[in-house]
């Protein structure tokens, strides 16, 4: 069964926005009608019972002071009269009911007023009747009147509307379901135009736009949603296949120049040759491992990868840093260490690579000193290092965080690296939280100012 429902299901939004108005205006027109016909009926049975109960009262009055006629006169808005005793013997009635039983066998035990809807047959009519019940005392013992008018009308109007709705209901739920189904298919025109749009653009073809309509609804805006995501698809993949051509451009040197020592080598076996040579091609061999870990790791963040993160100290990684690099230092760095301890939460390794590519850039541009600090300033820890160098000019400061940027194009490759230090920097620093700018050093030269979030024990012990 459920099989069965699933199949039968609509599949596509039009439809099933159509079934679904269709049933909701259907059950609202049933209940509408069922209870209009129930209104109708209670309000043509109490005008109909109005006349019937004020003569059934008369007539009981009359009965109690012992001045009943046998046969009673109906009055406008009474079809029939009728007085039982309490033995059920006929004391008086109508012309129309003359010489017929008692109308009813059930025998009051005490005065009162019944009111109540017969069915035809007792009367042998088609129709009902309202029957109002009068019992009442008398000298004789209690006495029971009863009037009655014929529902015949209530009757005839609570069919005749039945008829009428059961055509016009139909016909108002076919119609809604015909104007949902145009309206709904005139609505969901731009969406089909936009579908199409989408399936036709291939990865070659993300310059094109989906169609936004005029309308300010919610598909313009999903249109407008659309077009900024097919934006930065594009960009994206711009960005992808200039990241693709830079990075071949990059590994290409390299791997030109120790192929060409690699052919000197074998074209002149002599080995007093060989050291330089070997010497040259190991720099190159170092330069092509250098930069295929930096395109792993550009590769691995552009792939939101998230490492195993544990609490960092960041002067001890400062000073780690320093010692490794000592004997291969151009310039020695003057280190300014908060005393504080200085914490935070990240990848030990990845912060380490932030902290070398600042200092070889800081080393590599320098021309006398190099100043690196550590500071913390409220929930932050604040990482310096600065040169004294030429500087980096205000047009720039965003510029060189670029892959494969190189403000200097005229240095050599050997001396200038691959462009992707700075970059490997801030996106590392970004992915814990912080920020990675450049700003003007003391000194004259540039100084790269990182700001990462401080573990919470570290707050803690910052907090005056």
């Amino acid at each position: 069964m459920r099989e069965l429902v699933r199949r039968l299901r609509p599949r596509s939004v039009r439809a099933r926005a159509t079934l679904g108005a269709s049933l909701v205006v259907a059950l609202a027109l049933g209940v509408a009608s069922f209870g209009l016909l129930g209104l109708l009926d209670r309000n043509l049975i109490r005008n109909a019972q109005t006349g019937a109960e004020r003569q059934a009262l008369r007539t009981a009055g009359l009965a109690a002071e012992g001045r009943l006629d046998t046969v009673l006169a109906p009055e406008r808005g009474t079809d029939f009269l009728q007085v039982v005793d309490a033995r059920g013997r006929v004391l008086a009635a109508s012309p129309n009911l003359a010489g017929r039983p008692a109308l009813s066998t059930d025998q009051p035990r005490s005065p009162g007023t019944v009111r109540g809807t017969w069915n035809g047959g007792r009367m042998r009519e088609e129709h009902r009747q309202r029957v109002v019940q009068v019992t009442t005392a008398t000298a004789n013992g209690l006495v029971t009147v009863y009037a009655g008018t014929s529902l015949r009308q209530a009757d005839t109007a609570d069919e005749t509307i039945g008829v009428a709705l059961v055509v016009v209901v139909p016909l108002l739920v076919l119609t809604v379901a015909l104007v949902t189904w145009r309206v709904t298919g005139w609505a969901l025109r731009p969406v089909e135009a936009i579908r199409a749009e989408v399936a036709a653009i291939g990865d070659r073809e993300l310059h094109r736009r989906v169609p936004v309509p005029r309308s300010q609804d919610e598909i313009a805006r999903l249109a407008v949603t659309m077009n900024a995501t097919l934006d930065r698809l594009e960009a994206s993949g711009i960005r992808q296949r200039q990241f693709i051509a830079d990075a071949s451009h990059e590994l290409r040197s390299p791997i030109t120049v120790l192929r060409t020592q690699l052919e000197v080598a074998q074209a002149h076996p002599d080995p007093d040759l060989w050291g330089e040579l070997v010497g040259g091609a190991l720099e190159d061999t170092v330069r092509l491992q250098d930069l295929a870990s930096d395109l792993l790791l550009l590769a691995r963040l552009d792939a939101g990868d998230h490492p195993p993160t544990t609490r960092v100290p960041l002067t001890s990684l400062v000073r780690e840093e320093l010692a490794k690099r000592a004997p291969t230092e151009r310039i020695t760095p003057t280190v300014q260490l908060t005393e504080d301890a200085v914490d935070v939460d990240g990848n030990r390794g990845q912060l380490g690579r932030v902290l070398g590519n600042l200092l070889d850039n800081a080393q590599r541009h320098a021309a006398q000193a190099v100043t690196l600090g550590l500071r913390t300033e409220g929930r932050q820890a604040v990482l310096t290092v600065a040169d004294d160098g030429a500087g980096v000019p205000r047009a720039d400061r965003e510029r060189v965080f670029e892959r494969f940027v190189r403000l200097d194009d005229a240095r050599s490759r050997d001396d200038g690296g691959a462009g992707l230090g700075l970059a490997i920097a801030r996106d590392v620093v970004e992915r814990h939280g912080g920020t990675l700018t450049v700003v003007d050093a003391s000194s004259g030269g540039a100084a790269f100012e990182a700001r990462l979030p401080l573990a919470a024990d570290s707050v803690a012990r910052a907090r005056p």
